[in-house]
């Protein structure tokens, strides 16, 4: 018992180590509330920076939150109206996309026919001339084939062919693109007409259908020969003029054909049917041009005896022209109502169908020659116009041909530009589209020898029609229809 009291009592030297160790306790809670303190920091500034970005967070991802709630909140009720509603609305959207494209489409079909009706009363003029620009001498080319004088001239329809026509009897289907000769119907000498296939005399005139299947020449020889366009091939050969054939035209949408002569008759005929169809008279002396659209009426001049005629097929009548002071050697309608002639007096002059008189005349269009003191104007040899439109063309041999502006109404000529061309330029045509202007060129005068040109190259000159636009860039595409006048 005693022993064990004895050794309770020894156990103050004991307490002063556990003083001390108590010691090092505070020291060590101390570190440990630091350590909290530390923790307890950083917990806060994790919170703080997780809610900044939070409030930092995209827009779109609250949004996407907010959906969220919403179809998680979103009946099955209002899930199927809103729906029906987005439904609704995609449907009147596509309604509406709809009726504009149909106003739009009819809107174009209205204009359409709108046009096609102008244009069957000879009343539509598009303005092109004030928009065209003069080609550059480099820029017109030269197709040479013929070993005489170039007489006549047709461009196919879908414009990637040229036929032309000589005094040397032969006939080139020429391609516009490449310059290159595609066929070539040679000429015949004469006498050797039952074994020739082709023309053994002059070709003065030739024509083209509309759908581009036939091509008709017509020579000195009275003959008028028909072939197809696309092979050359010959088809047939028409007879019946006593005289000379001078003027050939197809109504336009048909295979009927309208011919003149210097036998003074207007014959017409049924090419599908290889028939001859009526024979017309009028003209006091031989005729020089014919020319028709797609009415039912051909228009003719009648060289010497001074007259423009309209021939109305249906009802066997005629209307009389007057006006040139010497023979009208040339013709081209303009549109159904108007045309545009030529002759050796110098004039060009545009007629309306309702008048007698020419609604405008440029004297002396291509200038005069001769000694001084015997000047006479120069011989209009040719004219073309692009149809339904302001702008025409004429041909002389004064080194050039001439592009004109027709003013509103067709009441006045204006000159625009000429294009250098050496000798007789006894054809010209515009290509449908407007983009070029083709002249047929000679050393002589389509229907005589009065003089020659030595110096000029028979051929073909393909003359390209450049137009400017509001950027002053050049395109060669048609006006829209906003550049259209129409003619009360």
């Amino acid at each position: 018992m005693s022993s064990f009291f004895i050794k309770k009592k020894g156990n103050p030297v004991v307490t002063g180590k556990s003083d001390k160790s108590a010691g090092t306790k505070r020291k060590t809670d101390g570190l440990a509330g630091k350590g909290r303190s530390n923790k307890l920091n950083k917990r806060l500034n994790e919170e703080i920076s997780s809610e900044s970005e939070s409030e930092i967070e995209p827009v779109e991802n609250r949004k996407r939150k907010d959906n969220v709630e919403d179809e998680i909140e979103e009946t099955p009720q209002e899930k199927k109206l809103r729906l029906a509603k987005l439904y609704l609305d995609q449907l009147r959207e596509e309604e509406e996309k709809r009726a504009e494209e149909e106003s739009f489409e009819s809107d174009l079909i209205a204009g359409r026919l709108q046009e096609d009706v102008l244009e069957q009363k000879g009343k539509l003029q598009r303005l092109i001339a004030k928009d065209l620009l003069p080609p550059d001498a480099s820029e017109v080319r030269l197709f040479r084939g013929h070993k005489l004088s170039v007489t006549c001239l047709v461009i196919t329809p879908d414009e990637k062919h040229i036929f032309s026509a000589s005094k040397d009897c032969s006939i080139i289907k020429w391609e516009v693109e490449s310059g290159k000769k595609v066929h070539k119907i040679a000429g015949g000498r004469k006498g050797t007409e039952d074994r020739h296939t082709g023309h053994t005399a002059h070709i003065l005139c030739m024509a083209i259908s509309s759908d581009g299947k036939y091509l008709a020449t017509g020579d000195r020889n009275k003959l008028i020969m028909i072939w197809e366009a696309e092979t050359c091939k010959h088809l047939y050969k028409f007879t019946g003029h006593r005289d000379a054939v001078s003027g050939l035209a197809f109504r336009r949408g048909t295979h009927d054909l309208y011919s003149a002569s210097h036998d003074r008759s207007v014959k017409v005929w049924n090419v599908d049917e290889n028939a001859y169809v009526e024979t017309m008279f009028g003209h006091q002396d031989v005729i020089t041009g014919l020319d028709c659209l797609s009415r039912e009426r051909c228009v003719t001049t009648g060289g010497r005896d001074r007259t423009v005629r309209v021939w109305k097929i249906v009802e066997e009548s005629q209307l009389v022209f007057h006006g040139h002071q010497g023979s009208i050697d040339c013709i081209q309608l303009i549109n159904e109502e108007h045309m545009v002639t030529g002759g050796d007096d110098g004039c060009v002059s545009i007629w309306s169908v309702g008048k007698k008189k020419p609604l405008a005349t440029a004297k002396a269009a291509h200038g005069c020659h001769g000694d001084p003191g015997l000047e006479q104007p120069c011989w209009v040899s040719s004219v073309a116009a692009l149809h339904n439109s302001d702008t025409m063309a004429s041909g002389s041999h004064n080194s050039m041909v001439q592009v004109w502006k027709c003013g509103q109404g067709f009441r006045d000529l204006e000159p625009l530009f000429t294009v250098p061309v050496t000798g007789f330029v006894n054809s010209l045509k515009f290509s449908s589209s407007g983009k070029f202007l083709v002249a047929g060129v000679g050393q002589e005068h389509r229907l005589g020898r009065w003089w020659r040109l030595k110096e000029a190259k028979n051929g073909l000159y393909i003359i390209p029609l450049k137009r400017k636009t509001n950027s002053n860039q050049e395109t060669g595409q048609l006006p829209d229809a906003e550049n259209e006048r129409t003619n009360e």
